[in-house]
């Protein structure tokens, strides 16, 4: 992203080289937007990116923090999951248990969730047992479908709303509104004015803003998919922008399934929809304990780092692959709890189209696709961003009257006027349409263009009072 203001000629296409007339035309309008939303809004993408590398970094601090809850010496034998969950529930007699995470790996603790006094919505009591000895190792909050522990859970909302609640969500949508559309503008300004042999990497024997120059365009262009893919995924859960996309992605068939769970009837009350790692009414009676009903499961290949949640009112067990690392492994199976039938089996593989990519784009934004690999590219996205904002504006102030010492101009007003009328209804069209799919870009553009318009305004006024 740039807070750049137009080029020398010199700086910015080789001698003699022709121009396509449409884009002579419509670079001035594109150049005057991306000022104005790298300096407005580049703060908070400054925010967003930092806040993102903390929580990029947080998965392997949290292997270090929590590692005697998190990692036991390896025994001989696992002992039964019903005397492991009889351990937790004697450690915390006051917590309801509502799902189980077997141990995934020789060496790993189980997990046992609890709804517990005290806890919100999307929070369980997480109670930490050796698997071989049954011994309880702890207990720690755990937040989401991810199970992420107090460290990753804070620096998760301190990205998404700055620990400011919903209001603070306005902050991280709007930066996700701007990102793609600073990160595209970019790339076409960055393209329409180097030449092709140089684009992937900074000019040698460059000084002063040149030089500033070709490290923010080079290092934009290695980022920027990563960043427009940042924006889009970000934008899914967002508060506005993401009510849109849903009911998009539902309209496009591409709405995520969940395995019936339903029993026959009803059994045991009122049907109650849950989500995998948040709190559940009380556990309805069975027949089964949990080591059949993972036993049936395994019998069905949902093995991979399971999860089972308890029957609630009208419910059976749900046992669902928790195994988010590519190739993921995500099937689910239901399992009835008063004879052990298998009621539902839904396989990851039979997801509609977009919401196997949607689940992809989500668990990539929240490092969870690739494990390692992903968390480091999440830090270098984050890094290159900020790099980027702070290349941005050393190359406004670098193009001051007096170097140094004052910040540049931007594209002079009227760039509009130049743009052929079709090109710009079409460009108009498009904002629109984008501007109401995406509320916070649609009004803050919409405050800009007001802004700007009475700057203009009040600039002519002078200008006719002066003369």
């Amino acid at each position: 992203m740039s807070v750049d203001t137009p080029a020398r000629e010199s700086e910015s296409a080789p001698p003699n080289t022709p121009k396509p007339a449409l884009w002579a035309a419509v670079r001035p309008l594109a150049l005057r937007l991306h000022f104005y939303a790298g300096v407005l809004v580049a703060p908070l993408l400054f925010v967003a990116a930092l806040t993102g590398l903390l929580y990029a970094l947080s998965f392997q601090a949290e292997n270090v923090l929590y590692r005697h809850e998190l990692r036991v010496p390896v025994g001989e034998s696992v002992q039964p999951l019903t005397a492991q969950v009889a351990a937790a529930k004697d450690a915390h007699p006051e917590g309801e248990v509502t799902a189980v995470w077997p141990s995934p790996e020789e060496g790993a603790t189980t997990r046992v969730l609890m709804k517990a006094p005290g806890l919100a919505d999307d929070e369980s009591l997480a109670v930490f047992v050796d698997p071989y000895t049954t011994d309880v190792r702890g207990a720690l909050t755990s937040t989401g479908s991810s199970g992420a522990l107090p460290l990753r859970s804070w620096l998760s909302s301190f990205h998404a709303d700055l620990q400011l609640g919903e209001l603070g969500r306005n902050y991280s949508e709007m930066a996700a509104s701007w990102l793609w559309v600073v990160a595209l503008g970019g790339l076409a300004l960055w393209i329409g004015r180097r030449r092709r042999t140089r684009l992937l990497r900074p000019g040698r024997g460059a000084t002063g803003r040149r030089r500033t120059l070709s490290w923010h365009g080079s290092v934009g262009l290695w980022a920027v998919t990563g960043l427009v893919l940042l924006s889009a995924t970000g934008l899914t859960w967002s508060r506005y922008a993401g009510e849109n996309i849903a009911e998009l992605k539902d309209r496009l068939g591409g709405a995520t399934p969940t395995v019936a769970a339903a029993t026959v009837g009803g059994r045991g009350g009122a049907a109650h929809e849950h989500h995998e790692g948040m709190a559940m009414p009380a556990a309805a009676p069975s027949a089964l304990n949990l080591d059949q009903v993972a036993e049936t499961a395994r019998d069905q290949g949902v093995r991979a780092s399971i999860q089972i949640s308890l029957p609630s009112a009208g419910k059976g067990f749900v046992v669902r692959e928790r195994d988010s690392e590519f190739p993921v492994h995500l099937d689910a199976v239901a399992v009835d709890p008063a004879d052990g039938r298998v009621m539902d089996v839904l396989r990851f593989a039979d997801y509609p189209l977009l919401a196997r990519l949607t689940r992809f784009g989500i668990d990539a934004h929240m490092g969870l696709l690739l494990g390692l690999p992903n968390q480091l590219a999440l830090a270098a996205l984050a890094l290159a961003l900020m790099a980027l904002i702070v290349w941005g504006y050393r190359m406004w102030w670098q193009r001051g009257p007096v170097k140094g010492r004052a910040p540049g101009r931007p594209q002079p007003r009227g760039a509009w006027r130049r743009v052929p009328l079709p090109v710009l209804g079409a460009l108009a069209a498009v904002s629109l349409v984008v501007g109401w799919s995406v509320p916070l870009l649609g009004i803050s553009l919409a405050a800009f263009l007001g802004v700007d318009a009475l700057l203009g305004l009040l600039a002519r006024r002078r200008a006719r009072a002066a003369s």
